[in-house]
């Protein structure tokens, strides 16, 4: 890559000066140019940068690398993330088949949730906020667990954590009863709390309630809690390989009901793999009808999933290619790093994306592009940016600029991204070296 000057001729300071991109290459195989003033894109196209009183110093040479919007998570869980070395991963607990399972990844983690600090959370969500700036995200929506182990803290340390990262992304939380509600006497209460404590959004997990009934009342009760609040729901649904628990058709119910369509996120929805086809083509069907997004998390599920089966182990994701051929959006999330659930991940969306393209057989060029846009677009569009997203005139400047030249190579050669910018700014830097018989 080179430069008119040095890399840092962008500017430092949330985009109040203008500066621009030369000779970079979009997604799409276009060349481009981009002219960007006062923290947003304001020109996009051959010679954006041609502009009086633009100094040579203020234009950066992508050399025909790859140029991107920075990506959006729009499923992880910052409280948790990092507790895993003080785990005792040997140990047993009951109700679990091995360490390392989903019962074992619970209990372990209502063990470290009732030593939580304010102070705790905020540290290890910040460390994990930074890698995901590294690695060229900007954007972050946490879960955070709201029940009566850890009450508020897990939220309160995550937005602690937001606020002393906000120069670099936008971290927004999801209020998520981890324990349920009617399971969790108090967790009612506590899920009011953190809305009105500035959550962002109303999460649910209602396939973890006993019976039909109990799950029906849980998914009515963050419905009625958005409406409170007006806010957007991202719930876990039906995380389990139990092919009869079917909490989805519920959520797309209410969702019509409510006129909550374009509002809703449902994240994992792992049954619905082991579901009959019938009932699958008809809930998915409903996905589309009611506008929901879907956020599949492949890392972990991959991980956590079919850890019971022999010889032909079930995958753990949901039905990625039914959704997509039936319209309905597609996310991919990071979910979890370095917890109980998951002993990998660093924040990396690009990552994230390789993997799940394995594990849903993504790979022709159309596919290839549909992994993109479920780190980019796809969650965008979940939280409802609109033009203040992309590469577009009018659009923040949160862009990523990659040494290779188009997105099958830079999702196989895994490299970070050489710049990323929030807003205008530049927030992070790589180097990409490589060196054979020197």
């Amino acid at each position: 890559m080179t430069s008119r000057t040095s890399p840092t001729g962008a500017p430092t300071d949330s985009g109040r000066a203008r500066w621009g991109i030369e000779g970079a290459v979009l997604a799409d195989g276009s060349p481009v140019d981009v002219l960007v003033e006062g923290g947003r894109v304001a020109a996009v196209g051959p010679g954006a940068c041609r502009v009086p009183d633009l100094p040579d110093r203020a234009v950066l040479d992508a050399a025909g690398g790859l140029l991107l919007p920075a990506f959006v998570d729009t499923h992880v869980h910052l409280d948790k993330a990092g507790i895993r070395p003080g785990l005792d991963t040997g140990r047993r607990y009951p109700g679990s088949a091995n360490p390392g399972d989903l019962a074992w990844a619970i209990a372990a983690t209502h063990e470290a949730k009732r030593a939580y600090t304010v102070e705790s959370v905020a540290a290890r969500a910040a460390e994990v906020v930074e890698q995901h700036v590294q690695h060229g995200t900007t954007r972050i929506r946490s879960h955070v667990d709201v029940d009566t182990i850890g009450g508020l803290t897990p939220l309160l340390g995550v937005q602690a954590a937001a606020r002393a990262c906000v120069d670099v992304a936008d971290v927004v939380t999801i209020a998520f009863p981890q324990e349920g509600v009617a399971r969790d006497p108090g967790a009612a209460d506590l899920m009011v709390a953190a809305m009105e404590h500035g959550a962002d959004v109303v999460g649910g997990m209602p396939h973890w309630e006993d019976g039909e009934d109990a799950r029906r009342a849980h998914v009515a009760f963050c419905f009625d809690l958005a409406q409170r609040f007006d806010a957007d729901v991202d719930m876990h649904v039906d995380e389990t390989d139990d092919g009869d628990v079917r909490t989805l058709a519920t959520v797309v119910e209410e969702t019509e009901r409510r006129g909550w369509q374009g509002r809703v996120t449902v994240g994992h929805v792992c049954a619905l793999a082991a579901a009959d086809h019938a009932y699958a083509d008809d809930v998915v069907a409903g996905c589309a009808r009611a506008g929901i997004t879907v956020a599949s998390n492949p890392v972990t599920n991959l991980v956590l999933q079919g850890r019971g089966d022999r010889g032909l182990v079930r995958r753990g994701t949901t039905r990625i290619r039914e959704l997509l051929a039936a319209g309905v959006p597609v996310a991919f999330g990071q979910d979890c790093v370095d917890d109980a659930f998951y002993p990998f991940g660093r924040g990396s969306m690009l990552e994230v994306a390789l993997v799940s393209a394995h594990a849903a057989h993504l790979t022709t060029p159309d596919e290839l592009r549909t992994a993109l846009a479920a780190v980019t677009d796809v969650p965008a569009a979940a939280w409802r940016l609109g033009q203040e997203y992309g590469v577009a005139p009018g659009a923040r400047a949160d862009l990523q600029l990659y040494a290779a030249p188009t997105w099958p190579q830079v999702l196989r050669l895994q490299d970070a991204p050489l710049r990323v910018w929030r807003a205008g700014a530049l927030v992070a830097t790589n180097e990409v070296r490589r060196t054979l018989r020197p």
